[in-house]
Formats: C-alpha cells, structure tokens, sequence
C-alpha cells in the first residue's frame, strides 16, 4: 500500500511540474495578449498655443486647448494574433471656442509585440499608407531599448529612445522619447499676401518637429502618460518659419493619468497571477509532492529482509 500510494504522488507531483512549465512557457503566450474589444478615452491639454485661423487668416497666440483621443477596437475585423483598433482625436481650441482639426486612424498589429500589421484596412485619415514599427502600444514585456514608432505626421517610424524609469502614480514605468528634427513632409499652396509677398501665389514646405515623451507599463506595454511638443509651420527653400500652423505642449491629464495607470495595474495583476503566481505554485507543490512519493515508494530494507523470509518459509518442506 505504501509504495502504490508513493507511485501515485510521483505521478501527481510530476504532472503539477509538467503543468507549471506549460502555464509558464505556452499558456501565457496564448492567453496575454493585447485585447480586441479595446475602448478607451484619453485626454492631452495645453495652454499658451499658437496656431494660423484659417478662418480669420491670422494667427491666434496664447491658446488653451484639450486633445481628445478616443480609441476603440473593432472585434470582429480582429483575429488570434491580429488587433484592430481605431483611433478618432479631436484637437478643440477652449479659448475660442471651435475645432481646430480631427483625424481618424485605423491600425492593425500584432498582439503580443504591439507592430503594426498592413491589413484590415488599416489607414491615416481614410488614405491606405505603409506603416511599420508601433503604433498604439508597446510590446508586453517592454525592455529598456530603442524602438521604432510610427508617426503619422511624417507617415513613417521614428526612433524613441529609452530614457529610464520612473513612478506614475505609484506604477513603476519605463520612459521613451521620440525627438523629430525639422522635417519636410508636405507642401502648400496658399496666397502670397498671407506670408508677405507680392506674388499672387507661392509654394511653400509644410514642417514638422516636435519631442514625444511616453511613460510606459513594461509589463503591459500600455503608455499612462504622455507630454507632445509639436510645431507645424510653413518655410521656404532656406528652411526658415514664415507660417506658424500650430505650436504648443500638450500633457495627458491628471484624470486621464489616474485611469490608465488603474488599467495597467488591474492587467498587472492579472499577468502575474497566469505567469508567476500558478506556475510558481504548482511548480512548487509538485517538487514536494514528487519528493514525498519517492521516499514512500522506497520500500525500506527491514521489508526487503522480512519478504525474503517469508518466501524462504515458503519453500521450505512440511
């Protein structure tokens, strides 16, 4: 009876081993993922904005204004592997009380490492573009390197650089930063009078530079806050502003800030239960119960004496 019951509790531990290594090292990649039914509303303001009325064909100084980005996943476009999520933000001017622009994209990616994929109609403002590097979040399991991110003004990845951690509301982050140099990205067309010139019309570069600064949850790859310096203006062939289109410092909100860092914390939580918590302890109860059915299966040397007895008697003559 003893060695069958330490027979069982060697086949028992060793399936609890055989458990936590799969929990760990397959269930985890199944089930951690990014998910498809994301929905989400974050908020950036700025104050002291400068930007051209289009309206009233003349520049606006010392502005207030709110960025609302609303992202939402669309499931059924989505798959196993694949994420589709799409993105509406909304740029207001407080102080003047209209819209200053919108834009809507449409991303798809990877699940676990957060690249973008080009399928499923993914597109910036309704024009199908090549994307490539990250777009709306961070790989799970983020590391302290450089990673390639797609800015969709300039409609190509850019390079933001780890630049140490730090505490968000309590939540240990990882901080990366994207710094754009001026850069040409598009041309306008537009009235010479609007830049001082004689000429009826003139031809001019449309720039960009700016510094994105995102405070990451490196286990959920989820950005909880974010500060954008941004300046779009218009230049000749010296390079030189002649048009300020837009340019301010956003920063998420402190409500904004409060509900992702709770996101990230409630999805943290939940990791670590399927990749630390199970496999630790059914890894750890299977090594004991495994040790237990191998000193029960012994059978002990007073036995092997007495058995060899009892066959002896056995065979003996009446």
């Amino acid at each position: 009876m003893r060695r069958v019951t330490g027979l069982v509790a060697v086949g028992l531990g060793t399936f609890l081993i055989v458990l936590a290594a799969l929990a760990r090292f397959y269930v985890v990649g199944q089930v951690v993922k990014f998910p498809l039914d994301e929905n989400i509303v974050t908020t950036l303001t700025a104050s002291n904005v400068s930007y051209f009325n289009t309206g009233l064909l003349q520049e606006l100084t010392k502005v207030s204004m709110t960025d609302t980005s609303t992202t939402q996943g669309d499931v059924a476009a989505g798959s196993k592997h694949t994420a589709v999520w799409n993105n509406f933000s909304y740029l207001y001017d407080n102080t003047n009380q209209q819209t200053y622009s919108y834009s809507l994209r449409r991303l798809a990616f990877d699940r676990r490492s957060g690249e973008l994929v080009n399928c499923c109609g993914a597109a910036i403002d309704g024009k199908k573009v090549h994307m490539a590097g990250l777009g709306y979040v961070w790989p799970l399991n983020a590391q302290k390197q450089t990673y390639e991110i797609f800015d969709s003004t300039l409609m190509r990845p850019e390079p933001a650089s780890y630049g140490g951690l730090a505490r968000i509301d309590g939540l240990r982050t990882y901080k990366y930063v994207e710094n754009v140099s001026p850069t040409q990205f598009a041309t306008q067309t537009l009235p010479g009078s609007l830049v001082g010139t004689a000429q009826q019309t003139v031809q001019l570069g449309e720039y960009y530079t700016g510094t994105t600064t995102e405070w990451v949850d490196p286990i959920t790859g989820a950005p909880v806050q974010v500060t954008l310096s941004e300046h779009l203006y218009l230049a000749g062939s010296s390079g030189a502003s002649v048009l300020n289109l837009l340019n301010g410092s956003f920063t998420s909100t402190p409500g904004s800030v409060a509900a992702t860092v709770a996101t990230a914390k409630h999805y943290d939580a939940e990791i670590s239960v399927i990749s630390l918590i199970i496999p630790a302890t059914s890894g750890l109860a299977g090594v004991i119960i495994l040790i237990i059915g191998m000193i029960l299966g012994r059978q002990p040397r007073g036995y092997e004496y007495e058995d060899e007895a009892m066959q002896d008697l056995a065979g003996a003559p009446g």
